[in-house]
C-alpha cells in the first residue's frame, strides 16, 4: 500500500506478499463472493490470529457509516495477520488469510471515500468525527455499555490511523488517543459491581455495604508510591493511576490486571456479605453513612489466614501479618488480605499445594511490611519486567509450575511407579518442613533442587 497520501490505489507490495489465491484452498464459507457471508469473519479467525478479532469487529460496526474505512480496518488487520504468522503455519491461517486478501481486493475497488480525497485523510477525518460524534457528544446520553463499545472502535481505529499513515501522523491524533485509552477502562467489562463505570451510578453500588467495602479499599493515604519502570515512565497514555488498595499491590508485586479486578470484586463482596450477616450497629442507625463493622475485616482474616496460621506454628514461626504500630485505619488488615486473593488469584494449579502458598504470601508479606512500614514517599517494587505486568506469574508462579508439569510428564498417564515420580502431595511435602527456607530462599533460587530436571525428561531432551 502507498503510506503516503495516494491510499491504497498504487502499487502493494505489503498487502500481497507471499500470499496469492494459487497456492491454497478456500475453506468452506470463505468464498466471499456476496456480502451475506462477511458479517461474522471475526468469528472465523483462527485462535492463533485471535488479536486481530477487535479489528474486525470494529469494522463490522462501522460500515454502514463509511464502507472505506471499514476496508481499511480489514486491511490493518491482514497487515497484523502477517506480521504475526508470515508463514501461515497456524491451523486455519492460511485459509483465512486468503479469504480475508480476497475482500480485500474487492472492496478495494468497490469502496468510495466519503471525507476526503485519499484513504489517509479519510481515516484520519473519520478518526476525529467518530471520537467527537460517541466519546464527547455521546458521554451523557449512551448507555455504559454502548460507551464500552465505541471506546473499543476508537482504539482500534487509532491504531489503523497509524497503520495507513504512519509517515504524515500528526500529533492532534494523539490528543484523542491518549484521551481514549485513559477513559476506556472507566467502561470496561465487569463481573457484578460495575466499579469503573463513569456516569450514573449503578443500583448495586448504592447498597450500603457495598460503599463502605468500596470505601475501605479506597483509603491510600500515607502509603508509599512505586516508582515506575523505566519503559512505562517513558509512554506518558501508559501511566498507571492508584486508585484503591489493589492498584497499589497490582503496581507494587506486579500481578496481572485482570486478576487485580477480579480479586478486587472478590473482596468486597466478601465484606459486605459479612457486614450484612453482623447486622446494623451503634455506628450505623443512618444507612446512608453506613460503617464498616469494626468486627468485619478481623473475621476475614481469621478465616483466610487460618492455614498461614497453622502452618506458622507447626514450622515454629513468627506471622509475618504485622501491622506498623502507627496505624490508625483497617489499611494494613485490606492490604494483607488483598495480597493473598492476589498470590491465588493467580496461582493456577499451584492453589493444589496450599503450604506452597503460604510459602509465598509469608515472604511477600515480610516485603509487603518492609515498604508500608517505611517513612519514605517511593520504593522500587520487588517484582517487575520491563513493559509487562505479569511479573509475579512469571518470576514465582511459573517456575513452580514447570515443575509440577515435568513432575506429570513422568506419570506416563498413570502407567509409571508412584516412586519414580512426584505428585501435588509430595511437592507440598516439600514445604512443611524449614529445609526449603535454607534451600529455595527468597527469592527463589532457579539452582535449588527443587527445581531440579527429573533424569528421565533431561535425557529425553538430550536425545530429541
Amino acid at each position: 500500500m502507498a503510506t503516503g497520501g495516494g491510499g491504497l490505489s498504487g502499487p502493494q507490495p505489503s498487502l500481497r506478499r507471499g500470499l496469492s489465491r494459487a497456492f491454497t484452498m478456500r475453506p468452506e464459507g470463505y468464498s466471499g463472493e456476496d456480502g451475506g457471508e462477511y458479517s461474522e469473519e471475526s468469528e472465523l479467525v483462527p485462535n492463533s490470529l485471535a488479536p486481530i478479532v477487535p479489528i474486525l469487529r470494529a469494522a463490522n460496526e462501522i460500515e454502514e457509516e463509511n464502507q472505506r474505512v471499514a476496508y481499511l480496518c480489514r486491511f490493518t488487520a491482514f497487515e497484523k495477520a502477517h506480521t504475526m504468522d508470515p508463514n501461515s503455519g497456524g491451523r486455519g491461517v492460511r485459509q483465512f488469510k486468503t479469504y480475508l486478501l480476497h475482500r480485500l481486493e474487492k472492496d478495494e475497488h468497490e469502496t468510495q471515500r466519503r471525507l476526503a480525497g485519499t484513504d489517509a485523510k479519510e481515516i484520519q477525518r473519520f478518526y476525529e468525527h467518530y471520537c467527537k460524534k460517541n466519546l464527547v457528544d455521546g458521554l451523557k446520553t449512551k448507555k455504559p455499555e454502548e460507551m464500552a463499545r465505541h471506546y473499543q472502535i476508537a482504539s482500534v481505529l487509532y491504531d489503523v490511523l497509524k497503520t495507513v499513515t504512519p509517515e504524515k501522523f500528526h500529533a492532534e491524533f494523539d490528543i484523542y488517543a491518549k484521551e481514549v485509552e485513559k477513559e476506556k477502562a472507566s467502561f470496561s467489562h465487569y463481573n457484578i459491581l460495575p466499579l469503573n463505570i463513569s456516569g450514573q451510578r449503578q443500583p448495586v453500588m448504592e447498597i450500603p455495604e457495598i460503599k463502605a467495602a468500596v470505601d475501605l479499599l479506597r483509603k491510600i493515604d500515607g502509603l508509599p508510591m512505586p516508582r515506575l519502570d523505566p519503559v512505562s515512565a517513558e509512554k506518558e497514555t501508559d501511566v498507571p493511576t492508584v486508585r484503591d488498595l489493589f492498584d497499589w499491590l497490582w503496581l507494587t508485586f506486579g500481578f496481572q490486571k485482570g486478576n487485580v479486578e477480579n480479586q478486587k470484586e472478590h473482596l468486597i463482596l466478601l465484606l459486605a456479605n459479612i457486614d450484612m450477616r453482623k447486622g446494623a450497629n451503634a455506628y450505623q442507625s443512618d444507612r446512608h453513612n453506613h460503617v464498616m463493622h469494626s468486627d468485619t475485616v478481623r473475621s476475614l482474616m481469621r478465616k483466610i489466614f487460618e492455614n498461614y496460621i497453622s502452618w506458622c506454628r507447626y514450622l515454629h514461626l513468627e506471622s509475618n501479618i504485622k501491622i506498623p504500630n502507627d496505624a490508625s485505619t483497617q489499611q494494613p488488615e485490606i492490604l494483607y488480605i488483598g495480597l493473598y486473593l492476589l498470590i491465588w488469584g493467580e496461582a493456577s494449579n499451584v492453589r493444589f499445594m496450599p503450604e506452597c502458598i503460604c510459602y509465598i504470601f509469608h515472604h511477600m508479606a515480610r516485603d509487603l511490611y518492609d515498604i508500608i512500614s517505611d517513612r519514605r514517599q517511593d520504593f522500587d517494587p520487588p517484582f517487575r519486567r520491563e513493559g509487562s505486568d505479569d511479573a509475579f506469574l512469571q518470576l514465582v508462579i511459573q517456575p513452580i509450575y514447570s515443575v509440577m508439569k515435568q513432575e506429570a510428564a513422568m506419570n506416563k498417564r498413570g502407567r509409571t511407579s508412584h516412586s519414580k515420580w512426584r505428585n501435588y502431595d509430595d511437592l507440598n511435602e516439600y514445604f512443611w518442613s524449614k529445609r526449603c527456607f535454607k534451600q529455595l530462599k527468597w527469592p527463589m533460587d532457579s539452582a535449588a533442587d527443587f527445581f531440579a530436571v527429573p533424569l528421565k525428561i533431561k535425557t529425553e531432551e538430550v536425545s530429541s
